[in-house]
């Protein structure tokens, strides 16, 4: 594919997979490379089914053979993978936001390379709207998460806490606090709530509920911004992927970000 960004992921579950099979497929002007796993002998079958294998790699190799670099693998892992990717000046492609907040120089190492730090929407609705109230004067952010027992089952706040969901029959809120504390004690989970806080008010001042909910097999999301420019509030009921932490949508919305990097039309801020 003449003149394409070659594109990496680091991460192949059920998000990293996904988003390589649409890569295989065709997304205008980006070429998968490479690829690298924790265990990649278990992902050789399917990849070696694709039009273009790409190549098996450690994460270390993915800066220098790539110009994005997706993010799909555990937060611990994170800086290990951005800060080559953006000492480079090139883009790396961040889903385990959570971590953003614990390794914060990585955007002035981006600022300093000419890289770039990208958070797709993921399985958030209206961070659009988040982003345009921002330029104004944003007075307050919520956010009300519910999900399913299984979605939140071994959070390390739960945990700390000792916080048992297993049998619960009734709707339990287990969480209220700021988005950086929900990071914190569960991430896994609250990735959405970080996004949110970076596209508006920050990690601090963006109030966070979570509920377990044993009648709920999605994962449910509402946001209220109070703002000078606006009132809104969004809810958006997320199908779980085959991990019961992730919304499907989030490898969709990975995908629909890729498009936009070199589509003739691009829509959304």
């Amino acid at each position: 594919m003449k003149g394409a960004s070659r594109v990496a992921i680091a991460g192949l579950g059920p998000i990293g997979s996904r988003v390589a099979t649409a890569l295989d497929r065709g997304i205008e002007g980006l070429e998968l490379v490479a690829v690298s796993a924790a265990s990649i002998d278990k992902h050789r079958g399917w990849l070696n089914k694709l039009g273009k294998v790409p190549a098996f790699v450690p994460i270390e190799a993915l800066a220098e053979m790539a110009d994005i670099v997706i993010e799909c693998a555990p937060s611990r892992l994170v800086r290990a993978i951005v800060a080559p990717v953006v000492s480079r000046g090139k883009t790396a492609v961040v889903l385990s936001v959570g971590a953003l907040l614990e390794n914060e120089d990585l955007i002035a190492l981006a600022r300093d390379n000419g890289g770039q730090i990208v958070v797709p929407t993921g399985a958030l609705i209206g961070l659009d709207a988040v982003t345009a109230a921002a330029v104004g004067t944003i007075r307050s952010v919520r956010m009300i998460t519910r999900k399913p027992v299984g979605g939140l089952a071994g959070a390390p706040y739960l945990l700390e806490h000792k916080i048992d969901i297993e049998g619960i029959t009734a709707p339990l809120k287990v969480f209220e606090g700021t988005a950086r504390q929900a990071a914190k004690g569960f991430p896994a989970n609250l990735n959405v709530a970080v996004a949110l806080s970076l596209a508006g008010v920050g990690a601090d001042r963006t109030m966070v509920e979570i509920w377990a909910d044993p009648a709920l097999t999605r994962n449910v999301h509402r946001i209220e911004v109070e703002a000078d420019s606006a009132r809104f509030s969004m809810a958006i009921e997320n199908v779980p992927s085959e991990n019961p932490r992730t919304g499907l949508i989030t490898a969709l919305s990975v995908i629909a970000c890729l498009r936009k990097l070199h589509a003739p039309l691009r829509i959304g801020t």
